[in-house]
């Protein structure tokens, strides 16, 4: 093996081993459930005894904002994390094509050398004056042929180590490109990283300040608003009006979904122990045979758009004006999905966040 060739291979491994860092998950985000009315009071459940000296309404209201900037991040993340992949094959395509070009490269050259020794042990003169003083007329016939076989071999013979030379330094520029980009796409990823992490960092240290009274009625809170939300879409009439029936995928989708309850949350996961939200529901579709957009926001603008009445088991509802959260419907007005750090994927209603729309991936 050329010293060329070792040292493509070696950097071709030396990317995949590079992205494969990159890839590695890490946890991913689903926001918590919208802060109702403060001026409507709680509808349903006793509340613990509140705790003085500190305003658990806008504690929420903060955690809320913090995880929801951690939920934006996680989908930055995510994309990034999903170009490098394909950067990553691109950039392993085009070394097994400068490999083989390089190959077939040394191949024409031998060959051309070969043909320059032959006329070197001719006496260096052309095939057409071998000819000329040649006193066989059947010869003369016969060499004429291979004269022009001759040169038609050589003209194809240069022309094709020309193109080759040139594909080489296309491959070799494509390469290049795609290798500024896996570097623009670690920074990208890098900086999603971090906000994630500082954001997430934020509404833990927040919690931590809370005492164990304060936990509860915050929880307590959290329970109330996704419970208002919900009964406020019931009300509407809504659940009437939905009475689509799954399609054999959207079924095994929402086999797949439910079977993950109970697992823990962690942004940048697609399982199997651990899942984000579109983890969660790019996974639950992959297991139907249907291939689906890795983040919620690449799942609302590539996947078709279908009315809220007519969604049906398996499609995926959108959450948020920036379509931060995704879950998947799995009848009944409910949902599954993977909340936010510190929670597991678990069954809620449909209509606990803001709704921003319902995709079909199967459509």
């Amino acid at each position: 093996m050329g010293t060329g060739k070792r040292g493509l291979i070696t950097a071709a491994v030396t990317v995949v081993c590079a992205v494969t860092v990159l890839a590695a998950p890490g946890t991913a985000f689903a926001s918590p459930a919208p802060a109702p009315n403060p001026s409507t009071p709680p509808s349903v459940g006793a509340s613990p005894t509140p705790v003085p000296g500190r305003d658990l309404e806008a504690v929420r209201d903060r955690l809320d904002k913090l995880y929801r900037a951690a939920a934006v991040a996680t989908d930055e993340y995510n994309a990034a994390e999903e170009k490098a992949k394909q950067q990553s094959a691109d950039i392993a395509r085009l070394a097994k094509k400068i490999v083989e070009g390089r190959e077939k490269l040394a191949e024409l050259k031998d060959r051309a050398g070969a043909a320059a020794r032959a006329q070197y042990r001719n006496g260096g003169l052309p095939p057409e004056a071998h000819l000329m003083l040649s006193d066989d007329p059947q010869e003369f016939l016969d060499g004429t042929r291979r004269v022009r076989q001759g040169e038609h071999a050589t003209k194809g013979l240069l022309g094709e180590l020309i193109r080759t030379q040139q594909d080489l330094e296309q491959y070799a520029q494509d390469a290049t490109a795609q290798l500024k980009k896996l570097e623009a796409g670690r920074k990208a990823k890098a900086a999603a990283q971090r906000e994630i992490e500082k954001q997430i960092a934020a509404a833990e240290k927040l919690e931590s300040e809370l005492e164990k009274g304060e936990r509860e009625r915050l929880a307590e809170l959290e329970r109330q608003a996704a419970q208002q939300a919900q009964t406020a879409w019931l009300d509407s009439g809504i659940l009437d009006e939905i009475t689509g029936e799954a399609s054999e995928q959207g079924r095994k989708a929402v086999e797949y979904a439910t079977a993950q309850l109970g697992k823990p949350y962690q942004w940048g996961a697609e399982g199997p122990k651990t899942y984000d939200c579109s983890g969660l529901t790019s996974q639950a579709w992959a297991s139907a045979g249907q291939g689906i957009p890795r983040t919620s926001q690449e799942q609302w603008k590539r996947l078709k758009h279908v009315d809220i009445e007519d969604m049906r088991p398996g499609d995926l509802v959108i959450y948020f004006d920036d379509a931060s959260h995704v879950a998947l419907y799995i009848g009944d007005g409910s949902i599954v999905h993977a909340p936010r750090p510190g929670r597991t994927v678990t069954i809620a209603g449909a209509g606990t966040m803001p709704i921003l729309g319902v995709v079909r991936p199967d459509a």
